[in-house]
């Protein structure tokens, strides 16, 4: 272009057609040279992230779900089938690299349903992302060898046991937030914490992740929150009265980034050291100790009955499109107590 000006500047014979040589070149830099001249536009040859993905327009005036509640009043968005991409946000996290921890204790003769637990979350859990399992167990030599897809790992982190399950139950909150400070906090970027008497059943994936996400109790989604079985009794550090409480959150599925997670664990293992020294246990030790924490900390994300089920005891409603990580049929008191 520049060629062509001190040509012209040579060449005043021409000056009459300088009026469309510059509507020509005008034309030919709004069209082909708006890449060099804006920096906000893409070079050619280059590919933006998420260039070349295809998928429906969000409709504003089209609510993904009529049926459900689909954002809390303190606009979290609660997930259910329905409501996310997850194309869009495979790429989001592909983009950031992430390792997601999944922790889970198999104490005693819990240990019993960890194949199925690892099988099924290879099946189904973060498929495609990178995936640490945590497992905490008592007894090393019966953690069961199941074969890992390409970045996935099994670390065995052995633990004492407890006479009562109450008390691993207990337990595993301090467990995780002196792991959150030893190595979590440098070996993955999120935690899920989840029970070991469960197995995966359908997709769980980066949809859930936020900062702090907890999981609605399937037996408690539907109810008034004077029917929710907190620690009602003021002595505890758990107490919440009945004139207060959001939703009623499963202690069985929750996690987020390590750094809140181990704030999460460990302000609900020193709410239970207090209620110890005080000779009090809350009625649902550590699950009524996270609840009354998500009271005062809201979840940033919230998951629906989905993400943990029990269709021998509840069915299968019509509102449950999917059934995600359902609860494994067990005698309880074959397997606590022994």
């Amino acid at each position: 272009m520049a060629e062509l000006l001190r040509t012209k500047a040579r060449k005043p014979q021409y000056c009459s057609l300088g009026p469309v040589a510059f509507l020509l070149i005008m034309l030919f830099l709004v069209f082909f040279g708006a890449g060099i001249l804006s920096p906000r536009m893409p070079m050619l040859g280059t590919r933006q992230e998420g260039a070349g993905m295809v998928y429906p327009q969000p409709k504003v005036l089209t609510p993904s779900r009529k049926d459900v509640l689909v954002l809390t009043p303190w606009l979290a968005p609660i997930v259910w089938e329905g409501t996310f991409n997850i194309d869009i946000l495979n790429e989001q996290f592909r983009v950031q690299n992430v390792t997601i921890g999944l922790t889970v204790f198999a104490i005693k003769k819990y240990v019993v349903f960890l194949k199925l637990f690892l099988e099924t979350a290879e099946e189904h859990f973060m498929v495609g992302h990178k995936v640490n399992y945590y497992v905490f167990t008592d007894r090393p030599a019966d953690v069961p060898r199941v074969p890992l897809r390409g970045g996935r790992r099994l670390l065995v982190l052995q633990v004492p046991g407890a006479a009562r399950w109450q008390d691993v139950s207990m337990r595993r909150m301090e467990t995780i937030s002196r792991f959150c400070a030893q190595r979590f906090l440098h070996e993955v970027d999120f935690l899920v914490c989840a029970d070991v008497d469960l197995r995966f059943r359908d997709h769980v994936g980066v949809e859930i992740l936020s900062a702090r996400f907890a999981t609605l109790h399937p037996g408690f989604y539907r109810a008034a929150r004077r029917a929710f079985t907190y620690e009602r009794r003021p002595r505890s550090r758990a107490h919440i009265p009945r004139d207060q409480g959001d939703f009623y959150y499963v202690g069985a599925f929750f996690g987020g980034s390590v750094a809140e997670v181990q704030r999460l664990t460990s302000a609900c293992h020193r709410a239970m050291t207090a209620d110890r020294a005080n000779g009090i246990e809350a009625v649902w030790h550590d699950e009524s100790h996270l609840n009354r924490y998500l009271l005062d900390h809201k979840p940033t994300k919230v998951l629906s009955p989905e993400y943990l089920w029990d269709e021998q005891l509840l069915g299968w409603p019509a509102v449950m499109e999917k059934l995600r990580c359902v609860a494994v049929p067990k005698d309880h008191r074959e397997i606590r107590h022994r």
